[in-house]
């Protein structure tokens, strides 16, 4: 089987859990790290499957692999191998697929809840898993859902938190996240808050995110596990 690649964006945005994941359902992966100078394969058809994660930057930053990744994510979609992206990863598949990037009203950071569309998208990809979902949030900007597209989730801060296109899997908030990832991703939360005369309900501080991963965690790992599972179903195997 052929390996999903990974993009890492910045080094403190690995793969977490999602890796995890794979290895324990003996999928190989190899990582891309784009922000060690790694340059974006030009054929999709080299994997079984395409990750992408998050980052600081914005899909509409002037940087020269965004346009390159997206170019890769649409080459992806037309051989349907599977692609699945993690916040900046999810705003890359939407802008590859026709939506657009702009400003979400107020930040999300930290822990937080997303609430399940109805509908068969959702009972195809999570099965009986309905109502709130605990995700973890860490994004000032947000995607529009691309045309043929079906949202999966939402929330009142962010109206598109996921987005299923075939089977490929775009994600506004995050699931893949460790405790380790948590702690360091703390440690820029002075810059992330920076400017702002208050803390928005969404924005918690990085005590009460640390508070609250040991009861938070496991709930979002059976997201994962459901979101995921249905994922890999999806990997060309040959």
């Amino acid at each position: 089987m052929k390996p999903v690649a990974i993009f890492r964006h910045t080094p403190t945005e690995g793969p977490g859990y999602f890796a995890t994941f794979l290895e324990a359902h003996g999928v190989p992966w190899q990582l891309v790290a784009i922000d060690a100078g790694a340059q974006v394969p030009y054929a999709p058809e080299n994997f079984s499957g395409l990750c992408l994660m998050g980052g600081p930057m914005s899909v509409n930053d002037p940087l020269p692999w965004i346009d390159a990744v997206c170019d890769l994510v649409r080459k992806a979609v037309a051989a349907d191998i599977p692609v699945i992206g993690h916040c900046l990863g999810g705003q890359l598949m939407a802008r590859a697929l026709g939506g657009k990037i702009t400003r979400n009203p107020v930040k999300e950071i930290g822990w937080g809840e997303a609430i399940v569309d109805d509908g068969e998208a959702a009972q195809g990809w999570l099965g009986d898993f309905s109502g709130k979902a605990t995700v973890f949030q860490w994004h000032g900007e947000t995607f529009s859902i691309p045309p043929g597209a079906t949202r999966l989730m939402h929330n009142d801060w962010c109206s598109s938190q996921m987005f299923v296109f075939g089977p490929h899997l775009a994600m506004q908030c995050h699931v893949e996240m460790t405790p380790e990832m948590i702690v360091t991703w703390c440690e820029s939360w002075e810059d992330e808050v920076s400017g702002l005369s208050a803390l928005p309900p969404p924005v918690q501080t990085p005590q009460q995110m640390q508070d609250e991963t040991a009861y938070r965690l496991p709930a979002m790992r059976e997201l994962a596990g459901r979101l995921y599972t249905t994922w890999i179903r999806g990997l060309k195997r040959d």
